[in-house]
């Protein structure tokens, strides 16, 4: 039985497939469309799952939906009468949308799977799940657990925010929810968008940002925004925030009580910001932390599933897991609303269908590593680049590994494309771009000029998974790079007196450990352990390196620039290699070098996207 799940219409849309329970594929919209979080119907998504199954939409048995119009409507006009009149500005923009697209979107769904290969022989079966069971669908069912609690937390849903399920076997039952409009998701978002960064791309900016403040502000917001209960459940008070029928996040309230007005999105970032982001900060890991020591004593449960855009929290998840509430914890790696097209696939199988669950005895999950994309072969990548004016070597797999290396060694920055692409906003060494992490400038060249990003943003470490507790204060399984950890002790340089007395982002070129170019401000990095059995390649590469250095860690983001979507094939690879500061590329056995290009094909790439 094949199952094909769609997440649609918001944002990063995304499709994943599912055949006879086994995720055979998964993919973003945005990595085929090159526009950063695209939210319309993901055609292209969709063929590339149908082809990575050799099949049509004929062969599917069932699309299912992420979540239910008709409640998300009913939301829509139940906000607006409770908050009318003073709603009505952005009610009268939203409706037209909403009647058109939302209200009839069964019909827009058949109407865009019509077009498809296929669909004149396709049963017509189409079902929708709820958003919060997508989520905790995509998070319980491929974890490695025979029974867990499934914490959900995003901006909202239909209705809910947060939600509390318990799995076990192939049953995942409800157990309490949180509703519109007390949101954690959407309290975050509120300082997303006050600090001057985009909602529902951002927030991670604010996470980055938050380790070069002091949070002198979590009083304020747990004394005037926020009501926390015991049990960790929570209130908003609706008087400082704007979203619930307004066209911003935070009302005029909210700024008088952080006195002024909101960032302006390019403006200089000021001291003021990086404390407000310390702050929420702080407050997202006190609500998150609450609520997981309630749900622990109210379940019982050992093992902790975790989705929603607030599980791409990676401070919060450190923080978290060192408390030891519970004894394991699983995220799933396209926690965000991608992620419930996945989630949608596996509640059809294993709710509707009642279809057992299998976990496997080695403890792993059933994500394959999350490299669940496209991948291409040596004929069609090295047609590809030929066509592209590519100037490149083909060599066996142990000489690209070694090539890679020693560039890497010599300090150079390499995109790295092998295999399948990453499903989920991380790249996890299929789609990367690589750099010595020993390095004290490279963080600083790599947002500059490679990246063309922010230069307070943090870069995380890929380690090997069997070295990682010699280099961080972290000994367990981080494969989709969701935890934050600290680097070992004896791996930092203690700061001087000097140099604790510095502010903000003067903080940000003083070296503090062995692997300074992914150690933050605060000795924290972002781990991503790599593990053999899901990419031998990328293992391989950290082998040779240590080799060389003596460091089984490598600088590892996404290969792209600031607004574009990750690389999916050899062109858009080649193409931001030719429009970045990148000095090497190996994809697949090919390998180039820049100065061995010609030099008409590069571009300036610094403005090929919209900032994010």
């Amino acid at each position: 039985m094949r199952i094909l799940g769609i997440s649609a219409f918001y944002h990063d849309s995304a499709v994943a497939l599912v055949e006879d329970g086994d995720i055979v594929a998964a993919a973003q919209e945005e990595r085929f469309s090159r526009r950063k979080h695209d939210p319309r119907f993901p055609s292209q998504a969709i063929e590339y799952c149908l082809a990575a199954s050799n099949c049509s939409l004929a062969d599917i048995d069932h699309v299912v939906f992420y979540e239910k119009p008709f409640l998300k409507f009913e939301r829509l006009l139940e906000s607006y009468f409770a908050t009318a009149p003073g709603g009505f500005r952005s009610f009268r923009m939203a409706i037209p949308v909403w009647i058109k697209e939302k209200l009839f979107q069964k019909k827009l769904l058949q109407d865009e799977l019509s077009k498809l290969k296929g669909s004149d022989g396709w049963n017509g079966s189409l079902l929708f799940t709820e958003h919060h069971q997508s989520h905790a669908a995509s998070a319980f069912f491929p974890s490695p657990f025979e029974s867990a609690a499934v914490l959900t937390m995003d901006g909202v849903g239909e209705w809910t925010t947060t939600s509390l399920y318990h799995g076990k076997g192939n049953n995942l039952d409800i157990i309490k929810e949180l509703q519109f409009p007390h949101s954690l998701g959407l309290l975050y978002s509120a300082f997303t968008y006050y600090t001057g960064f985009r909602v529902n791309s951002g927030e991670y900016k604010v996470m980055g940002l938050a380790p070069y403040g002091e949070p002198r502000f979590v009083d304020t917001i747990l004394d005037n925004l926020v009501h926390v209960n015991g049990d960790g459940t929570f209130h908003l008070n609706q008087q400082y925030f704007n979203y619930v029928s307004g066209l911003t996040m935070t009302s005029p309230a909210f700024d008088r009580l952080f006195d002024g007005p909101p960032r302006g999105p390019e403006d200089r970032l000021t001291q003021r910001e990086m404390d407000l982001a310390a702050s929420i900060q702080k407050v997202t890991e006190f609500i998150i932390l609450r609520l997981a020591r309630s749900i622990r004593a109210e379940t019982g449960e050992r093992n902790l599933c975790l989705a929603g855009g607030v599980a791409l929290n990676c401070v919060a998840n450190g923080k978290l897991l060192r408390e030891g509430i519970f004894d394991n914890i699983w995220i799933q790696p396209a926690a965000g609303d991608a992620g419930g097209a996945l989630g949608a696939a596996l509640a059809a199988w294993h709710q509707y269908h009642d279809q057992p669950r299998t976990v496997r005895q080695d403890g792993s999950d059933t994500m394959t590593g999350s490299y669940l994309g496209p991948s291409f072969s040596e004929q069609e990548t090295e047609s590809r680049l030929k066509a592209a004016g590519a100037n490149f070597d083909v060599q066996d797999e142990t000489a690209v590994i070694e090539q890679t290396a020693d560039a890497l060694a010599q300090g150079n920055a390499v995109g790295w494309m092998q295999g399948r692409m990453e499903f989920g906003p991380r790249a996890l060494g299929g789609r990367s771009i690589l750099g010595d992490p020993r390095s004290p400038t490279m963080q600083k060249t790599l947002n500059l000029k490679v990246k063309f990003r922010e230069s307070f943003r943090p870069f995380a470490p890929s380690v090997k998974r069997e070295r990682v507790s010699e280099w961080f204060d972290h000994d367990g399984d981080s494969p989709y790079m969701l935890v934050v950890g600290e680097v070992a002790k004896d791996r930092q340089r203690e700061m001087s007196q000097e140099e604790r007395q510095l502010f903000g982002i003067d903080k940000l070129n003083i070296t503090r450990s062995e692997i300074p170019a992914i150690t933050h401000v605060d000795y924290s990095a972002r781990i991503q352990t790599v593990h053999r059995e899901t990419n031998p390649r990328y293992h391989d590469l950290l082998t040779a390196f240590e080799k060389r250095t003596d460091c089984p860690v490598l600088i590892n983001t996404s290969f792209n620039v600031r607004g574009e979507p990750i690389v999916c094939t050899p062109e858009d690879a080649f193409r931001c290699f030719m429009g970045t500061g990148l000095d090497y590329l190996a994809i697949g056995n090919c390998i180039m070098k820049k100065d061995q290009q010609e030099p008409d094909l590069a571009r300036d790439y610094r403005n090929q996207f919209a900032l994010d």
